[in-house]
């Protein structure tokens, strides 16, 4: 089969759990033999990050990516955000959707083509809801970046953003274009349910996200000063600033905190220079997966509706048990896996840190029952028997066993 996935951000040129997901597929179908093409901006991301992206990317040779850039520069996904049509960039994209697709898979379109994206294309076609961008010009529900969005006044938390308002939002553009889209692939029910109560109607399904399978590392020994770890963009959203908080009033285990972004100044000023708090900055891969398997257990603080964190099955995958904020799609992927803890504020999180260090045999049985829910419903091959009977529900047969050809 041929696909094309398009997104506005693709590794190395990506900022989130986003542009990895779309990675993550791009590569699984490409190994099982499909032809896949990626569409993503260049010029967003440079926008964005002030910054290229040194070296050439590494891509399974089944997957060919098309990396958009236009004269016009900073001007073109200015464009876009502010008139919701691709514009500067049609002539590239329709370029690509004339080799013909059995399947267009949209994700992240906010900077590479807006709504009007959804009707170029022959061929079925689905979007993924990483974030909320349908139902929300910020794509965070996250009021004036302080609090989660309960009631929308949505000019006003674009300009605090620092977002110029969108004014196709206002028109019919969005409810035109959706209905180019034969199905909706939301990653959480809690997300799927949020775009319902957003007055978003068209037609949607639940599919978890996935991460591909690896060979397990080996037990480290018992880290002499146990260690939880958070790791993430240091973003107000994803809620490191109350690990801080909480790490420097209890003093029974370290933080490490991996990542980078605009907030590590502020982090850094509120540890204090607490020794119990280290700042690893961006951490390689491999390396990330090593200080997942030795952690008492992953973080996730998120103060916002994150529909369905990478973080989280990352560390199921090394069977490291999870604390995580009960908000969004976080607490829906704790409750189903039993692979770890909900809290609400600092002092449930700190009895659920109190707990995992106190009884070590507990805490592995939370990292082994995550893990075998992992591998049943969250890897690599699960993902994909969901994935190609939703392609065939939507009217393209199968060969038999094309899944894992």
């Amino acid at each position: 089969m041929r696909f094309c996935m398009i997104t506005t951000f693709y590794p190395p040129e990506s900022f989130g759990g986003d542009g990895v997901f779309v990675q993550n597929l791009a590569h699984a179908l490409g190994a099982r033999g499909h032809d896949v093409h990626v569409i993503h901006c260049r010029e967003s991301y440079r926008t964005l990050a002030g910054r290229h992206v040194a070296g050439p990317a590494r891509h399974h040779p089944n997957v060919t990516v098309h990396a958009l850039e236009s004269p016009a520069g900073m001007l073109s996904p200015l464009v876009t955000h502010q008139t919701g049509r691709p514009w500067f960039k049609l002539g590239q994209i329709a370029a690509v959707l004339d080799r013909g697709f059995d399947v267009i898979h949209y994700h992240n379109l906010s900077l590479v083509g807006g709504p009007k994206l959804l009707e170029y294309g022959s061929a079925i076609k689905l979007y993924t809801t990483h974030e909320y961008w349908l139902v929300c010009p910020t794509s965070l529900l996250f009021q004036f970046g302080r609090r989660v969005c309960e009631s929308p006044r949505c000019v006003a938390c674009c300009l605090k953003h620092g977002r110029p308002p969108q004014a196709w939002r206002s028109s019919h553009l969005l409810e035109q274009s959706v209905r180019h889209v034969d199905m909706f692939l939301s990653p959480s029910r809690f997300s799927m349910e949020k775009h319902r109560r957003m007055g978003f109607t068209a037609p949607m399904m639940h599919l978890p996200n996935f991460i591909p399978s690896k060979t397990p590392l080996a037990s480290p020994a018992p880290a002499r000063d146990p260690y939880f770890l958070f790791a993430g963009r240091l973003v107000k959203e994803k809620g490191a600033h109350t690990l801080v908080a909480a790490f420097r009033r209890w003093d029974k285990a370290r933080l490490l905190v991996a990542g980078d972004g605009a907030e590590e100044s502020r982090l850094r000023n509120l540890a204090g220079g607490s020794a119990r708090i280290e700042f690893l900055g961006r951490v390689a891969p491999e390396k990330l997966r090593a200080l997942y398997r030795g952690a008492v257990a992953l973080l996730v603080p998120s103060v916002w509706f994150e529909a369905f964190p990478l973080v989280i099955l990352e560390a199921l995958r090394e069977e490291t048990p999870v604390v995580v904020r009960r908000i969004g799609g976080m607490a829906e992927a704790v409750e189903e896996s039993g692979g770890g803890l909900t809290y609400e504020n600092e002092d449930d999180l700190i009895g659920a840190l109190e707990l995992l260090l106190s009884r070590p045999a507990w805490r592995d049985e939370l990292g082994a029952r995550g893990h075998r829910y992992y591998q049943s419903a969250w890897s690599e091959n699960a993902h994909l028997e969901r994935y190609f009977g939703i392609i065939e529900s939507l009217g393209r047969p199968l060969r038999p066993r094309e899944v894992l050809a």
